[in-house]
């Protein structure tokens, strides 16, 4: 039997990939996860043989399935100057190393390229993200601990 935290983990990968469907036997239990305008349909089995129902049950994403597909480029902070710094993955948004750590950066922080601005968590990795420009932190975007989407903006920064 899966359990819940692979299926969500499973989600989470189809999440960054470009599958539509996944199919996984294993024990005599089948799981079937399709993409579907902004929802999962998940079907599970006590057997290997397909199961159809009326009506899949729907389980509705841990966090908004919407992703600003929106060129940084075409957007305002562009306009006025700004480098965004945008989520090269989908994860969970960490301004600190720990719970009881100061952020790495805030709004004012002077920046270098391999300044490390958050880690993004992705299936228990903890990925350091750096600012890729020297500049000056002039607004956060997301809150601490918050699930961010593949492109998602998460700092503005004016370059020096």
């Amino acid at each position: 039997m899966f359990k819940l935290s692979e299926i969500k983990e499973l989600m989470k990968l189809m999440d960054q990939t470009s599958l539509q469907e996944l199919e996984i036997a294993n024990e005599g239990t089948r799981l079937f996860i399709r993409k579907s305008n902004k929802t999962e349909s998940i079907i599970v089995s006590g057997t290997a043989t397909p199961v159809y129902t009326q009506q899949p049950a729907v389980i509705e994403p841990v966090a908004s399935a919407t992703v600003d597909t929106t060129p940084a480029k075409a957007q305002e902070p562009a306009d006025l100057g700004y480098h965004t710094i945008v989520a090269p993955m989908v994860g969970t948004f960490y301004s600190a190393a720990s719970p009881g750590a100061a952020q790495y950066v805030s709004v004012g922080s002077k920046v270098s390229d391999k300044t490390i601005v958050c880690i993004l968590e992705a299936m228990k990795l903890m990925n350091p993200i750096e600012a890729e420009i020297k500049g000056e932190i002039v607004d956060i975007l997301v809150e601490n601990g918050q699930l961010v989407e593949y492109g998602q903006p998460l700092f503005l920064v004016k370059p020096e």
